[in-house]
């Protein structure tokens, strides 16, 4: 299924596979998506994150990049604040920690070790702000690194054309 097709430059071998993503998105979220939330996401990184679509759309991006894991604790960090029983933030802290921040976990997030050493400690408690540190290192990263190459990617502009174009709230031109 990896193309190898040379002729449409480095980004070939997700070209099929990112393609068929954005036409499922296409026809699924950019029906209910408005060219007018699209445009709002290269305001900021925030409108980006918190809009209804946006975290959903970034991912896919981010998925291109390998780094999908990401967004996907950053989201896990926001649930988990949410949670008022004790044993089930518990619970979902362990899950969080295997997931995303022991070493050599299966979505092992980028952050430096004593901020690992301080969620290792402090696991055992699992308090409603133990990941803060992390989620905050990891909103950094993403803002910094693949929030600008997501605004510049074909991938976006590609959506944002086609919802100006095609969108049931386009601009008129």
């Amino acid at each position: 299924m990896s193309s190898t097709d040379t002729t449409k430059g480095r980004m070939s071998p997700n070209t099929c596979w990112l393609c068929k993503i954005f036409r499922a998105e296409e026809k699924g979220i950019s029906s209910k998506l408005s060219s007018e939330e699209v445009l709002q996401w290269s305001q900021s990184f925030d409108k980006l994150i918190t809009s209804k679509y946006g975290p959903m759309i970034y991912k896919t991006y981010l998925k291109t990049e390998h780094s999908d894991e990401n967004i996907e604790f950053w989201l896990a960090c926001e649930a988990y604040k949410m949670i008022t029983s004790q044993r089930k933030r518990i619970s979902v802290a362990r899950k969080l920690f295997t997931h995303y921040i022991q070493p050599q976990a299966p979505n092992e997030i980028n952050i430096d070790s004593p901020v690992r050493n301080a969620i290792t400690r402090n696991i055992q408690e699992a308090t409603q702000s133990c990941f803060d540190e992390a989620q905050r290192i990891i909103y950094m990263h993403m803002e910094r690194d693949s929030y600008p190459r997501f605004l510049e990617s074909n991938f976006y502009q590609k959506l944002k054309h086609s919802l100006q174009t095609h969108g049931n709230n386009s601009m008129v031109n």
